[in-house]
């Protein structure tokens, strides 16, 4: 076999690998693209649903103010983690890193938390809770926590499906080099902070 054969041979294969390498590497990237862009399409379902849960909680506070004058730290601290919480949310964007998640999931549950606090202290006042203003916020507050509960755990199964490929053999190689971060689940640390706030008064 003449030498220029074996040499069309060699390139041929080796045009073989670079191609066969260059669609895994681009395969790889693609998936990466859209298990992070399935991420931030769950973390803003959960957006919306915290945005409403921030429009609702006053319209409770200012219904139960009327009938709980001396709750008024129970009110303010409610109020106060709304606000809270809504700084942080605000200030997450596109690419959000696991730090933003943390700090965001932190003060969803001290707003849970002292949502609980306000709905137990409500339950001494019976003329509060045949309100129908109350009881129509608290219907849909009701729902608002079950959507949330349900678009956190989406998120989760999203942000869990992305790092097992990423942390994965090969693209634990690629996934730097594009700039894929880490991403983090919703973690809720506190067991009371667990339950969603309840909320029926019937």
């Amino acid at each position: 076999m003449e030498l220029w054969i074996v040499l069309l041979i060699v390139l041929g294969v080796l045009a073989l690998i670079v191609v066969v390498l260059a669609l895994w590497l681009v395969g790889t990237y693609n998936r990466l693209v859209t298990l992070r862009n399935r991420n931030e399409n769950a973390f803003s379902q959960i957006d919306v649903q915290l945005k409403r849960r921030y429009d609702l909680i006053p319209n409770l506070v200012e219904s139960a103010k009327g009938y709980m004058a001396h709750e008024r730290e129970t009110l303010d601290a409610v109020i106060s983690a709304r606000n809270q919480a809504m700084k942080i949310e605000a200030n997450i964007g596109p690419g959000f890193n696991p730090a933003d998640i943390t700090q965001l999931a932190q003060a969803e549950g001290a707003l849970t938390g002292a949502l609980g606090r306000l709905m137990a202290v409500m339950e001494a006042y019976p003329d509060l809770k045949a309100n129908q203003n109350v009881m129509a916020v608290q219907e849909e507050l009701t729902s608002t926590e079950n959507k949330i509960a349900f678009a956190r755990q989406a998120f989760n199964d999203s942000v869990t499906t992305y790092e097992t490929y990423r942390e994965s053999f090969p693209p634990v190689i690629i996934a730097p080099l594009f700039g894929f971060k880490e991403a983090a689940v919703w973690e809720i640390d506190d067991q009371a902070q667990r339950e969603a706030p309840k909320v029926n008064f019937n």
